[in-house]
């Protein structure tokens, strides 16, 4: 579904990214780790449409989509849940909600969307009327969350969806993740710097250092790896 190939981008005249290449499947969850600065929040700025890359070539679908506006993205199915989530604090849960659905403008089925919304977050039903700067971190990520999934993706990109989420949260939003992987049939490229959480509940995973993909694999493998346990997994 997804090809990056030997993709490089930056910010002016620096890159951040070196000729990184990776795939996601149809169907697929797969992990994007590695330490702070490594280069994956970029990474998913450039799937996005929100970088242009100065090397190298995205394919989406089987789709030349290099450089593509996000807004066009979009309508092709791919949507990103960023990093800090950027929700509309003085918004209501269900105005933040109904912004999801920009990409589908035009058709039907807007409640059948927060059936299924409510269905993976049932707190937010709750909520519905609630300014989204009184929700707790938790309840604004599986806003977010729940606000991307309004458009129907066919490829969600996740970026730290742990990021300043109560440890007990944390599991919850996970197993939410994978509840939309498997009964929606949605892929899923997650970028998560909780290693160990982001290899359980991957199917294969890409390591990132200084801007390059260092190593990748089967999740399974790689958190059993030496390597990757002393560098990632504190083992």
């Amino acid at each position: 579904m997804l090809k990056v190939d030997n993709l490089s981008a930056g910010y002016g005249r620096v890159d951040v990214l070196s000729n990184v290449s990776l795939e996601v499947h149809a169907g697929e969850v797969v992990a994007l780790v590695g330490v702070n600065g490594a280069g994956k929040s970029t990474l998913m700025t450039v799937i996005a449409g929100l970088l242009r890359p100065t090397r190298g070539t995205i394919m989406f679908d089987g789709r030349d989509v290099t450089g593509m506006a996000a807004h066009r993205l979009a309508h092709q199915g791919l949507a990103l849940v960023p990093e800090g989530r950027d929700l509309f604090p003085d918004m209501s849960v269900i105005e933040n909600l109904q912004m999801g659905r920009y990409s589908r403008r035009g058709e039907g089925g807007m409640d059948g969307d927060l059936d299924e919304v409510f269905k993976c977050f049932p707190v937010l039903k709750q909520r519905i009327g609630q300014t989204v700067s009184t929700l707790s971190g938790g309840e604004q990520q599986m806003l977010a969350i729940g606000r991307a999934l309004m458009a129907r993706p066919r490829l969600l990109l996740l970026d730290e969806p742990s990021l300043g989420i109560a440890p007990r949260v944390i599991e919850l939003i996970f197993d939410i993740i994978l509840d939309v992987n498997k009964r929606l049939g949605t892929t899923i490229l997650l970028v998560e710097q909780n290693t160990s959480l982001a290899l359980a509940v991957s199917s294969r995973a890409y390591v990132m250092a200084n801007g390059s993909i260092v190593t990748q694999g089967p999740s399974a493998d790689l958190a059993r790896s030496d390597i990757i346990r002393q560098a990632y997994l504190h083992g």
